[in-house]
């Protein structure tokens, strides 16, 4: 989906809403119930999520505070992971956006961001330790903190490259007329993954460092 009706249907999801009676609390382990307002509200919180990604420049962070306005933990606290395993190559073009030449090292970080036991983000992470200070690299050789935790003090900006639904609830054209799915007597099918980012993030001083491919599950719809 082109990043232009990403954004778009905010304001048109919105206003649907606003015509229309809010869900019961939904269980978690329940899921969302398969008719043209579960839809819609499922629609809306995608597009919420994804603003606030694209509005601030640490995904961690922002998860953080998803996860306290959501109530999907009794602590609002994200952690990573570590995925350990074989390592993912860089992405074609990747030296580029970095500004680095062919022999530059790059490490690369593969975590699950989790908000009390909830994976919330799948994220793998390329990064040029040379840009980082000492004690950072130690940081994320050794530990699970979050990379945007971990390289804070670099006041970093956060450039998007991509921002995709994986997955709409909506069918194509929906806010052009096509007609909704009617309500049917299941949960509706989420896919694992609904939301991804490619980002690359800069330092204070403007020098890129890392590119970032952020997964979201659909777990950031989840509600207890």
């Amino acid at each position: 989906m082109p990043r232009n009706r990403v954004r778009f249907g905010y304001l048109a999801v919105m206003s649907m809403l606003a015509c229309t009676s809010s869900l019961s609390a939904r269980d978690a382990s329940q899921g969302w119930p398969d008719t043209p307002l579960a839809r819609t509200q499922a629609l809306a919180e995608l597009q919420t999520l994804n603003a606030q990604l694209l509005s601030h420049p640490s995904a961690t962070l922002t998860l953080e505070r998803w996860c306290g306005a959501h109530h999907l933990a009794p602590q609002a606290k994200v952690i990573a992971q570590r995925v350990h395993g074989a390592d993912k190559p860089l992405p074609e073009g990747a030296r580029a956006l970095l500004g680095i030449g062919p022999d530059e090292p790059v490490r690369y970080r593969r975590v699950a961001l989790s908000c009390g036991g909830v994976v919330l983000s799948d994220a793998d992470n390329w990064y040029v330790p040379a840009r980082l200070t000492p004690d950072m690299n130690k940081q994320l050789d050794n530990s699970d903190i979050p990379f945007g935790k971990v390289v804070q003090p670099l006041h970093f900006r956060r450039q998007t490259l991509s921002a995709e639904l994986l997955w709409s609830p909506l069918p194509e054209g929906w806010d052009s007329g096509t007609p909704l799915p009617p309500a049917a007597n299941q949960l509706l099918a989420i896919p694992d993954h609904v939301l991804q980012h490619r980002a690359v993030l800069y330092t204070g001083n403007n020098q890129p460092f890392s590119l970032v491919v952020e997964s979201y599950t659909r777990r950031v719809l989840a509600r207890p």
